[in-house]
């Protein structure tokens, strides 16, 4: 249960961060539901704006605008970096 409400509050405190315009920082171990709670809840915003103003809402879109600041840019393999090294 306290996850959850972690969670919820992590929701609430990411949104207003995203419409502060404010990154939202590392808290400690229990609050890591809260953690993904703030960073879920400030692509909230975003994706809200874009469908009041009744524009697209595309997968690719969520992927390029949230899923970076979701899971933080993904490392390449190993044998692109060797190519691009080359």
């Amino acid at each position: 249960m306290t996850y959850l409400f972690s969670l919820g509050a992590g929701l609430l405190v990411g949104v207003v961060y995203g419409l502060l315009g404010v990154r939202s920082p590392a808290p400690p171990v229990i609050a890591l539901l809260g953690l993904l709670g703030i960073l879920a809840g400030e692509q909230i915003v975003p994706i809200a704006q874009r469908l009041f103003r009744r524009e697209p809402l595309t997968l690719s879109l969520l992927a390029k605008e949230c899923g970076e600041h979701l899971f933080g840019t993904l490392p390449a393999n190993s044998a692109s970096k060797r190519d691009g090294a080359a």
